[in-house]
């Protein structure tokens, strides 16, 4: 056993638990100065040692005896508080060469398989156009909406993986060819919803298509110029604009809410995707936000919190387009907002706007009350 590895192990551990040598020392059994030896390379533990520590730290020992693989092309931007950096990184890189190697053991890489599409696409477009392009080079047609992101980043030979850490501060990363990439990696932490991982790993996909000269291990600051960049390619993989513009036409006589949350579960964004593209692009006048929340808050009697995600994916939706699931099971999958009769309310908006019918008679026709139908019409909007 190399005690240099055993100490930078122990160290990062440590750290990334967040616990005191002291606290570590007493849980093994070991007293502070005997811990810290081994900590700094000074002693070689033995092996019923080296078990304690590991039950203290709450490891297996391989994870102290291991010599860790060193990521260098990587995009991991995150708040400096995250703890936890240092350990997601050997963790990334450990899951990133296990991968790689089974590849190799089959003979089954899929990247070697397919033409090098990332390679392709290191021009300098505007995010937009970058999107368009790469749709088009996947094989997805303009309207169509992407049902598995990871089945379909991982046929083109991109490898996604997953992480729960329990942080706001880390959403994903994104590794280069040049490491063993490319692949991108996702914190599916149970208080991030679906909609984010699903929009995280789009985001990481932007970075690679846009910004690979810029994959360095030691850059921990993030340009706000890329990010808004990597958002906007994001949103445009997943929501194009002329395929979104269709969707929210077709909702045109539903309240504002219920048009939000079919076309986001449509497109597999969270509602602040739909949200932003309606304000970016001008489709409804005033604060799209302010008026979203206002009416929320009027029918749920709260606002929406920063974790909420209305409606929100089922976490297997992440991962699979259309799963298998029986049928005691299959409400999960699906809201109601997913089945709202579009094309009977979007006459009778267009009726009742162009005064052919009345308010009462579009009440009728809808099922409604007055008073409710009343509340419907000054929800309308775009």
């Amino acid at each position: 056993m190399d005690n240099n590895t055993i100490a930078i192990n122990l160290r990062r551990l440590r750290s990334t638990k967040e616990f005191s040598q002291e606290s570590v020392a007493e849980k093994a059994g070991l007293s502070r100065a005997a811990y810290c030896n081994i900590e700094n390379g000074k002693s070689a533990p033995r092996v019923s040692t080296l078990q304690a520590i590991a039950r203290a730290l709450g490891v297996r020992v391989q994870a102290l005896v291991e010599p860790t693989r060193e990521l260098t092309a990587v995009r991991f931007r995150s708040n400096k508080r995250l703890r936890s950096r240092e350990q997601i990184l050997v963790d990334a890189a450990r899951w990133l060469a296990d991968f790689n190697d089974i590849e190799e053991v089959l003979d089954d890489g899929v990247a070697s398989k397919h033409s090098p599409l990332l390679s392709r696409m290191r021009l300098p477009l505007e995010p937009e156009k970058a999107a368009a392009k790469l749709r088009e080079a996947f094989g997805i047609q303009p309207d169509d909406p992407i049902r598995d992101i990871c089945g379909l980043l991982e046929a083109h030979g991109i490898k996604v993986g997953t992480m729960s850490i329990a942080s706001h501060d880390f959403f994903g990363l994104s590794v280069a060819s040049s490491d063993g990439g490319p692949a991108i990696i996702v914190n599916t932490w149970e208080r991030i919803s679906v909609e984010r991982w699903i929009f995280t790993a789009a985001h990481e996909l932007g970075h690679l298509i846009l910004h690979l000269a810029d994959y360095e291990i030691r850059e921990t600051e993030e340009s706000d110029d890329h990010e808004n960049q990597a958002n906007a390619f994001a949103a445009a993989f997943l929501m194009p604009a002329g395929a979104f513009q269709k969707e929210w036409d077709e909702t045109y006589g539903l309240p504002l809410i219920d048009r939000v949350l079919k076309v986001k579960r449509i497109f597999r964004v969270s509602y602040r995707t739909v949200l932003h593209r309606l304000s970016a692009d001008g489709v409804v006048k005033g604060n799209v936000w302010a008026r979203f929340q206002m009416d929320y808050q009027r029918r749920n009697g709260r606002t929406l919190l920063r974790d909420d995600e209305p409606e929100a994916l089922a976490k297997d939706a992440f991962q699979a387009g259309f799963p298998e699931n029986l049928a005691a099971a299959e409400p999960e999958h699906l809201s109601r907002f997913d089945f709202p009769g579009d094309r009977l309310s979007r006459l009778v908006r267009r009726a009742i706007e162009e005064q052919k019918i009345s308010l009462g008679r579009g009440a009728e026709i809808l099922g409604r009350s007055l008073d409710e139908m009343r509340e419907l019409s000054t929800s309308w909007v775009g």
